[in-house]
């Protein structure tokens, strides 16, 4: 069954394919090729994101458009997502991410008819601070682009738009704190959202995930 939730190019081909990344987690992503692609080296592109995003929503749709101009292009999974490896799921790391990109060029690199001189990044809205911080670092990535860029490490410690102040961050500190302690008396992890609220009486929202865990019935996926 294909989940993918955009128009499918019926000229483009899609190739599932799995990588592993320094943390020994693995990804899953689709390559999508373009036409006559085994005749020639070609340059390449990676994609992820948004934050919370799999492979057959956004990032899949722009590789697919990339193939669509001749590129080799990767979408993938992050890692604790998707079809993607990792213990513990719905969480984030900023480094592991990162890394994620980086064992991305390793995967991409290696296929006979990509160009290691011309490899790209792209990241979508909340990856988009690793797609830059992997090509900052890493000399392989020869060019980065982020769609609708967003900070989420920041957005996480200092709200959006660095809204929260110094009594509300300290708050947060303590809650999450605390968290931890209820977390080791429970033998599991607490979910929560990745920007913590505040009520009318200025205490953090500590309630369920805003996000539900199953979508209902009449849902529209591509939303």
């Amino acid at each position: 069954m294909d989940t993918r939730t955009f128009e499918i190019y019926p000229n483009i081909e899609m190739k599932k394919v799995r990588f592993q990344n320094r943390y020994g987690i693995e990804l899953a992503g689709d390559l999508y090729l373009p036409e006559n692609y085994a005749a020639q080296k070609n340059p390449a592109i990676i994609v992820s994101g948004p934050f919370g995003a799999v492979k057959e929503q956004a990032s899949g749709l722009y590789a697919q458009q990339m193939a669509a101009y001749g590129f080799v292009a990767l979408a993938f999974d992050p890692s604790f997502g998707g079809e993607s490896g990792g213990s513990v799921r719905n969480t984030a790391s900023p480094d592991i991410f990162t890394e994620d990109y980086n064992a991305a060029v390793d995967y991409i690199g290696l296929l006979d008819f990509v160009d290691r001189n011309r490899i790209g990044v792209i990241g979508i809205c909340g990856l988009s601070g690793m797609a830059i911080t992997a090509a900052g670092t890493d000399t392989r990535i020869k060019a980065v682009a982020t769609m609708s860029m967003y900070d989420m490490s920041r957005d996480m410690s200092r709200g959006h738009m660095d809204y929260y102040t110094e009594e509300q961050r300290n708050k947060i500190k303590e809650y999450l704190s605390n968290q931890r302690w209820k977390d080791a008396d429970n033998g599991a992890f607490a979910l929560g959202n990745h920007e913590i609220g505040f009520d009318e009486t200025g205490q953090p929202l500590t309630g369920a995930m805003e996000v539900p865990a199953e979508l209902p019935e009449e849902a529209d996926p591509a939303c």
